[in-house]
């Protein structure tokens, strides 16, 4: 009511030094009005115009268990330089990097593990937040049955592969190296697919699925880098890893990290720049394996995802 008080005083002394006095007591309570009126429909106007939101891209549109989600994020009004992003979904939240002037953008893993449904997103840009939802679809995955003998033990990774190979996973360096889809990193054909889920003697193993892509290269033929990157890790089965094999890991920033498992010969060492491309080791069967291949995985912000939409899209 103040408000309205104000603006009608406002326009009576408008009204006045425009020199219309001479207007009758009637026409000058319902030119009062209309102005009042005009007044304040301007106000919400005004407002809304002044409202920020973050604009928001999710890829691909129709995303599967298993798949790589992206997530582009445009502040509004753009933010100051040293703003920091990030994605939360299911109590996790990831660390979005600037791709571009007042650009950020994340990865987010989903896996076979998961459930399908719908996934919460809370995103924010300094100060600014967006809440919004995504649909990921079901997908039904390979099942093998394996049959172990009777008192037959299964090969255990030792504490310094796990340890080692977990630190691998978890980093989340903000430089990208990589440009463009990832190439095929051997010539072999594939054996195994990702996300294959096994019974063992019967009983179905609830926290498994395969981890990657299989390759049945022939031992010794070449092992490429798929993308640019930094050879992160290199371990070998006479230092203990005994699962794992001859291994390489390469970190291609922003939380994406591939794998390199049972190897006969390792080409690169820690911390070298390797280009898209280049050779880097050649297929063998060290660790825990029945034959030569190569075991080929992918990893966003920790967990395994499937390499394959890596070859066929660019994430860039």
């Amino acid at each position: 009511m103040q408000e309205q008080n104000l603006i009608f005083k406002t326009n009576r002394k408008l009204l006045n030094c425009k020199g219309l006095q001479f207007m009758s007591q009637s026409s000058t309570n319902n030119y009062l009005k209309n102005s009042l009126i005009l007044s304040i429909a301007i106000v919400p106007t005004i407002l809304a115009t002044s409202v920020t939101a973050l604009q928001v891209q999710v890829s691909p549109t129709k995303p599967r268990l298993g798949d790589t989600l992206t997530v582009v994020v445009t502040p509004d009004p753009p933010t100051t330089p040293d703003s920091v992003a990030s994605v939360t979904v299911n109590q996790k939240t990831y660390p979005a990097f600037k791709v571009a002037p007042n650009k950020y953008r994340t990865f987010l893993p989903t896996t076979p593990l998961q459930k399908p449904g719908t996934r919460v997103l809370q995103v924010k840009v300094g100060e600014q937040t967006k809440q919004m939802s995504v649909q990921v679809g079901d997908r039904k995955f390979p099942v093998q049955r394996i049959r172990l003998s009777p008192g037959k033990a299964g090969l255990e990774a030792t504490e310094l592969e796990l340890s080692r190979v977990a630190a691998l996973k978890q980093l989340k360096t903000p430089k990208k190296f990589w440009n463009g889809a990832f190439l095929k990193p051997n010539k072999g054909r594939i054996t195994t697919i990702y996300g294959v889920r096994r019974y063992y003697n019967g009983k179905f193993a609830q926290d498994y699925y395969h981890r990657g892509v299989d390759y049945a290269g022939a031992t010794g033929s070449p092992v490429i880098a798929p993308a640019d990157g930094r050879i992160a890790l290199v371990g070998r089965a006479s230092q203990g890893f005994r699962v794992h094999g001859n291994i390489i890991g390469i970190d291609h920033g922003q939380g994406v990290v591939t794998t390199y498992l049972h190897l006969s010969r390792i080409s690169v060492k820690e911390g070298e720049l390797v280009k898209a491309g280049q050779v880097i080791g050649a297929v063998g069967s060290t660790g825990a394996v029945t034959g030569p291949h190569l075991h080929w995985g992918l990893y966003v912000q920790g967990e395994s995802v499937d390499p394959t939409p890596w070859r066929n899209s660019k994430f860039n």
